[in-house]
């Protein structure tokens, strides 16, 4: 859902104040603008330090001062919205609506509150008001015509959007969504064909339904639309998407890798597009791990990609097949391409070596992270854990010891940090601290609960 944020350029808050008090004296006029201006502004003061309620009383004071203040009731639902006050925070928004009924943002006050309580109707009647003033903003419409089942709406609305502004990732989704229930498949499909046939020079008809015989698991009639549309644009580069699915699914691998290389150095197709066929070779590879050569050239493809970090997400799709050695060389190849000192790709990395029992990398890298993130423990805990397990157990006792004042609020890693703190005493052949520690963390295990 998009959402806005309200710049308030406080000085032309108060540009009209000489017309509102035209008949009040000037003293009583400078007098009342200043408590205004100050109270307003302590109202922001408060809400940037999260002090709402303060803000509130604030907001207040200016409202008795400026009855018809739009901006301060605006204000004001925003500190009830914060607080989950939502019907003090929607009765704010309302009141400003009336007070300055064109401004879109107080309705999208209306519309937050209306989607956070899950009132989807009156998001939907807000989200119309707010489209007079920007229509970029049948975005969101859609969005609540797909969470409220309204397919036929969302529909016409997508279709509306995608000829006035193109098409977007999201609604391609919701489309795909609507599009794979057999009522509406069956009149799109007939939608393109009466396309193609009206202008067979137009690839996107092609390509869509193509898509819509594969979701159908129509494959024989997928691959002759792209036949088709080889025969009609020889040179057309988004013949082989659908080609690379029907070569992939007959297992003719090397059919398939050529049409992948297309794809995938085309300036053409949409990068979206490129990352799917990638993944699907992924798959593949995975189930025929002799082409893994193959992959490793296809990654290449990517290396100035600044959407997705791709060696990473296949990094982790090894990692949630417990394939951590695979994990490891492509967390490792991100970091060599990228930033070295990614956090998650760090924490990633660290969890893998610790499954595939690596424990010196483990320990070095984790070190190294300490240095770059000092505060955050996790990389404290690591290096404790690896340095535990290389029988480096004073090193083990002095990083788990300094790593555990940082731990806040985070039971599971407490607990941890003290089995692994026993085990460093242990170690060290303290029993003593060794049950202190392991009576604690099964102290934090049972808070858990």
């Amino acid at each position: 859902m998009k959402k806005g944020f309200l710049v308030i350029l406080f000085f032309a808050l108060f540009g009209n104040t000489a017309s509102v008090m035209a008949q009040t004296e000037p003293e009583d006029i400078a007098m009342a603008t200043d408590q205004y201006q100050d109270s307003f502004y302590e109202s922001l003061k408060q809400k940037g330090i999260e002090n709402y309620d303060k803000a509130i009383v604030s907001l207040e004071k200016c409202i008795k001062l400026k009855p018809n203040d739009a901006v301060a009731y605006f204000e004001l639902g925003k500190n009830y919205l914060a607080l989950k006050q939502y019907r003090n925070a929607q009765d704010s928004f309302e009141k400003a609506t009336q007070l300055d009924p064109k401004n879109k943002w107080f309705w999208l006050g209306i519309y937050d509150v209306s989607f956070e309580t899950k009132n989807y109707p009156l998001a939907i009647e807000t989200i119309q008001k707010i489209i007079v003033f920007d229509e970029e903003y049948k975005d969101d419409l859609i969005s609540l015509y797909m969470i409220t089942n309204q397919f036929d709406k969302a529909l016409v609305a997508i279709n509306e959007m995608n000829d006035k502004f193109g098409k977007s990732s999201d609604r391609e989704i919701y489309k795909n969504q609507i599009l794979s229930q057999g009522k509406y498949q069956n009149a799109e499909i007939g939608n393109l064909i009466s396309e193609i046939k009206k202008n067979p020079k137009e690839e996107s008809n092609y390509i869509n339904l193509i898509f819509l015989y594969s979701k159908g698991e129509e494959t024989d009639k997928a691959l002759d639309v792209a036949k088709q549309l080889a025969k009609e644009i020889p040179t057309s580069e988004w013949a082989q998407v659908s080609l690379f699915k029907g070569y992939l699914d007959a297992n003719q691998a090397d059919k398939a890798i050529k049409a992948m290389n297309v794809i995938l150095s085309s300036s053409k197709i949409d990068s979206k597009i490129k990352h799917r066929t990638l993944n699907e070779f992924l798959i593949y590879v995975n189930k025929n791990p002799q082409y893994a050569p193959d992959l490793e050239k296809a990654i290449s493809y990517f290396d100035n990609d600044k959407e997705i970090d791709v060696a990473k997400e296949i990094g982790k799709f090894y990692h949630s097949k417990n394939q951590f050695e695979n994990a490891i060389k492509y967390y490792e190849k991100e970091l060599k391409s990228n930033s070295d000192t990614d956090r998650e790709t760090n924490l990633l990395l660290l969890e893998a070596y610790t499954q595939a029992k690596q424990f010196e990398p483990l320990t070095k890298r984790a070190m190294y992270m300490i240095e770059v993130y000092p505060s955050q423990p996790q990389f404290y805990y690591y290096a404790g854990l690896g340095n535990n397990q290389l029988k480096q157990f004073k090193n083990a006792k002095t990083v788990l010891e300094m790593g555990l004042d940082y731990v806040v609020d985070d039971l599971k890693l407490e607990a941890n940090f003290n089995i692994q703190l026993g085990e460093a005493y242990n170690g060290l052949g303290d029993t003593k601290k060794k049950e202190e520690y392991f009576l604690k963390a099964n102290e934090v295990l049972k808070k858990k609960k």
